[in-house]
Formats: structure tokens, sequence, C-alpha cells
């Protein structure tokens, strides 16, 4: 090995080697018998024969510049996004609602990791474990981000050995999916999860998690809603009795999930060219799959006697029909639909499951701005490619959207859904068996809506809390502002002042209407040889008179009566 080093070296010193000089070398390369001395000194005395023809020139390259060299595309990585302030704000008033309304049932949180260990997640997705995110292999450990917060936390029961809890979770999770922004599907998101784990009669935890859904909805206050319904065990007989085999039943599930957004001639082209039903079984499924109603195709169901011979089907018509009567009491059977196309594609849902969609106006405004942004997207795309002939150019990656797959005929999608999840904990844990249902919530969705909505009637969000604004007039009262901060701040009372020493009064004041602060106390020489404060109502620009020591209890009063 010494010698092979040595003979590298003195190759690296030559300049220009001739065909034979390089055929020599590669003869005593492999000669591993030579003396390492010998090879050493007939590379010393090697005679190189020089090319006398002329090199080829080379173009000298411009150093890069510092700046170029330093330049990053400052742009979020594909299917996330950030967040402005007034984002925000409108985030943390959803997330507020939906903790009020998972407390008011009585639920409490939990936290688990955002990754998991990679089995824990394999194999409780179907068709869609494709989209997990898995890590680099940290130290013999295979580690993925968790693809949403239920399997954690059945995980999290097996783990800690619970057989009853009633918990909601709020964070995030990840999916190696087609981003669509306008529909407010990304790759990094937020789901709102509750769910009731433990041993209780049927329908009862069910009909509660329907009830939480369509509450959620309501306050949120986004127009109208549907909430579809249907059940596992339906969904396994229909296909038992149309003919399916029972080891393409999660197969032909995912299939009929589609049939929200695409039409059953290409649903049933998937089927039998894909799936490898026969067409007879794709057409008596179609005939299943098609209905839709209320509890009147409950009662349809059980009188169809293919059905009701079924145990798996009988089972759940009764659990449809028990549920129904529950969520009428919770006078909801207004927004419920009976779906047998609802399928939700996850694997591991046992009974009843079930989903909401937004409706009306506002849901038809998205999908008209969704289709001009695409038109507007595509003819940006075609003048790009026009102008680059074809090629792949800087300009054309730059127009790589994340919004060519939207289906502006369905609006912004699923916003909420969930199910009953039996024998989950049960796979991690075989001397466990903790029944499970429960909901979550697309936060993303809901949040894209309401953008969607600020835009349309053009509402004013504020971003900033603050209540009261220290305003001074003339020069010299940045320790008097501080004062007035330190009395206000210790009430609780959300106070800001400018960052100047001697700052422009009508600068200040604008700051106050652009931010939407109620009110502003003004301090001048004046006020202070009174020890006392003008108070100003922003919006109205009416002023009082305020004794010092009385300013926490006015303004006390006067933003309850506002709040």
């Amino acid at each position: 090995m010494l010698a092979l080093r040595l003979i590298r070296c003195r190759l690296y010193q030559v300049e220009r080697k001739s065909e034979n000089v390089v055929k020599l070398f590669e003869r005593k390369l492999t000669n591993r018998t030579m003396d390492p001395n010998t090879i050493t000194e007939q590379v010393s005395n090697l005679e190189i024969q020089k090319d006398d023809s002329k090199p080829t020139p080379v173009k000298p390259q411009k150093p890069k510049k510092e700046s170029e060299a330093t330049k990053f595309l400052l742009k979020a990585p594909k299917g996330t996004r950030d967040f402005d302030p007034l984002q925000m704000a409108v985030r943390e008033n959803v997330f507020k609602t939906i903790i009020e309304c998972f407390q008011l049932h009585g639920a409490v949180t939990i936290d688990t990791p955002v990754f998991e260990r990679k089995e824990i997640l394999t194999q409780k997705y179907g068709e869609d474990s494709k989209l997990i995110y898995d890590l680099s292999d940290q130290a013999g450990e295979l580690l993925s981000l968790r693809y949403d917060l239920t399997v954690p936390f059945a995980r999290y029961l097996a783990m800690n050995r619970l057989i009853n809890i009633k918990r909601y979770q709020i964070g995030k999770v990840y999916r190696r999916d087609q981003p669509c922004a306008a529909r407010g599907r990304y790759r990094e998101f937020y789901q709102c999860d509750f769910d009731i784990a433990g041993v209780y009669d049927k329908m009862l935890p069910d009909s509660e998690c329907v009830k939480i859904m369509a509450d959620i909805l309501k306050k949120i206050d986004l127009g109208d809603f549907q909430i579809k319904i249907n059940h596992r065990k339906l969904l396994d007989g229909m296909f038992e009795v149309c003919g399916v085999p029972k080891e393409k039943i999660r197969l032909v599930s995912s299939s009929i999930d589609k049939l929200d957004k695409t039409e059953w001639v290409d649903v049933r082209k998937e089927l039998i060219e894909e799936k490898k039903i026969e067409p007879e079984v794709a057409d008596r499924i179609g005939e299943y799959a098609k209905l839709s109603g209320g509890s009147e195709l409950i009662a349809k169901l059980k009188s169809d006697e293919n059905l009701t011979k079924n145990k798996n089907a009988s089972e759940a018509l009764e659990d449809l029909d028990l549920l129904f009567k529950y969520c009428s009491i919770f006078n909801l059977n207004d927004k419920l639909t009976f779906d047998l196309s609802l399928a939700r594609g996850l694997d591991y849902y046992t009974g009843i499951i079930y989903e909401a969609i937004l409706k009306g106006d506002l849901v038809n405004y998205i999908a008209e701005q969704q289709k001009k942004a695409l038109e507007e997207k595509a003819a940006a795309r075609a003048a790009a490619l026009e102008k680059s002939k074809g090629k792949k150019s800087k300009e054309n990656l730059d127009l790589d959207d994340e919004d060519v797959d939207v289906n502006v005929s369905s609006g912004v999608g699923t916003v909420a859904a969930g199910g009953r999840y039996d024998e989950l904990v049960n796979m991690f844990d075989k001397k466990q068996n903790v029944p499970c249902v429960g909901l979550s919530i697309g936060v993303e969705r809901l949040f894209a809506v309401m953008e969607a909505k600020i835009k349309r009637d053009n509402l004013k969000i504020r971003a900033c809390e603050t209540d009261v604004y220290i305003v001074t007039p003339q020069k010299g009262l940045v320790e008097e502002r501080l004062k007035l901060c330190q009395m206000l701040w210790e009430a609780s009372i959300k106070t800001e002042h400018p960052y100047k020493a001697n700052p422009k009064i009508l600068h200040q004041l604008q700051y106050c209407e652009e931010n939407s602060i109620p009110y502003a106390v003004i301090i001048g020489q004046d006020e202070i040889d009174n020890n006392v404060v003008k108070l100003r109502e922003v919006a109205t620009r009416a002023e009082e008179t305020v004794p010092r020591e009385k300013l926490v209890e006015v303004l006390r009063e006067k933003l309850a009566k506002k709040n």
C-alpha cells in the first residue's frame, strides 16, 4: 500500500503522460510482489513523452463576487408557509374557539413528539403510507415525522397502559402530499384532535364527537356545512355482498373514497384496471356507493335482504340508527347525511366514520378565485415556455406553483373528519384492547376559508391586542411615559409607548389609528403639574381629563364595556 501511495504522488507531479507510460504504471500497480524500493526507483527514472500539440485553450472563469457566493433562494420549502401578524391573529382566534369547545366537553390535553419510531407509523395509513416523511438514520434508530396525531396517541395509551381518557391535542403533522395552497393543503400543517378512549355504551362517545365537530364549525361561522356519515363495517359488508375478495376490500375502499371529487366512470375504471375487480362486481358496488340520504336510507337498507344477512352490515346499520337517534336530540339531523361513498382512506378505522364539508356562497367564491388564479398561472407559464422555447429555464422553475391540482368544483374539501378505531392500541400491545373514537379539525383549510372571507368582505383584523398607547406631545417626557406604562402594566392593562425620546404627536396618534388601539393616554407638562392625564378615544377622538390615581379604574370600566 505504501508503494501505491508513493506512485500516485509521483504521477500527480507529472504534467503530461503518454499512453505507454500509463499502461506501464497500470501493469506495475497490479504486480503486488514487486519490491517497493524497485518501484520507487523505476518511477524516478521514467522518461515522460511530452505532447507537442497545442493545448486546448481554457477560458478563464471570473471569480464569483462575495455577494453572489452567499446568495440564497429566499423561499419557504414547498408545501410550507410563513404567517404574518394578521394571519397569526386569525389563527389564534380559531385555536381559542376550538380549545374552548374541547374543554367544554371535559377534555384534558397531552403532547407527543413530532417524530416517532418508523415502525410505529408504518402500515397504519393504507395507500397513504407513502406520504410519510422518513428521517435519516439516527445512530441506528429509524425515525419518521408524524403523519397525524391519532397513531402517536394510540402509542401513548399502549405505552402508559391507560384504559380511558378524554384528550385533545393541537400540533403540527407532516405529509409528502402534493401541496395546494388554495385549498389549504400543505406538507406541514396543524391538526386539532379530540378523542375519547375507553369501553362505553354504543354510540354515546361517537355522537358527542359529531356534536363537537358541528359546534366548532358553527362558532367559527364560515357558512353552511354538511357532515357525511358512514360505517366501516357497512362498507366491508357491502363489498362482501357485491363479491369483492376479502384481501381487496381496503383497496376498493380507497377508490370509493374518491367519489367526492371524481366521477363514478373514473372510479369504475380504476377498480377494473388497477384494482383488478370484475366489471359486474364494480357495477354492483356503484349501485350502493351512489346512495345518500338520512335516517330513511338506513330504514331502506335494513330491508335489503343481502345486507341484513351479512353480519358486518347488519351491526353497522343498527349503530347508524342509534347514532342518528342521539344526534336528533342534539338538533343535528339537518346537518347529517348518510353517504355510502364515504370510506376514509386510513386503515385503522373500524366503525363509525364522518367528515365535514363547507357549503354556500363562500365556497363558491373560493372556487371562482381558484379558477381565476389557475388561469393566470397557466397564461404566465405558457408565456414563459414560449420565451424559453421549451427549455426548463429558471423562469419556468419559478412558476412551478402549488395549485396545479386544484379541483375548482370541489372548493376547499374536507375541513373536519374522524371516526372509531377500536383496534389501533391493540396493534401496539396485544394485551390491551382500548376502543377509541375521535375527530380532527383541519384548521389549515379553515384558515384558507377565513382568509378568503376577510378578502371578500374587506374585514379589518387587529394583529396586536394593545388597549392603551401613551402619547407625549412635548420633549423630555420619557420618564413620565415609563411611569405610566409601569402603572398600567402592573394593572395588567395592555399598553405600549413610542421607542423614541421625542416623537411627534401626529405620528403617535397615527400609530393608534393604524393599529386600532382603542385608547390613547396623553401626558404633557400641564397634565404633570395638575396630576392628571387626557384620555382620548381613538375612534371618535373624544377626550376627557382623568385624575392620575383613577386612570386604572376608568380604563378598566371602559375596556369592560368594549369587550
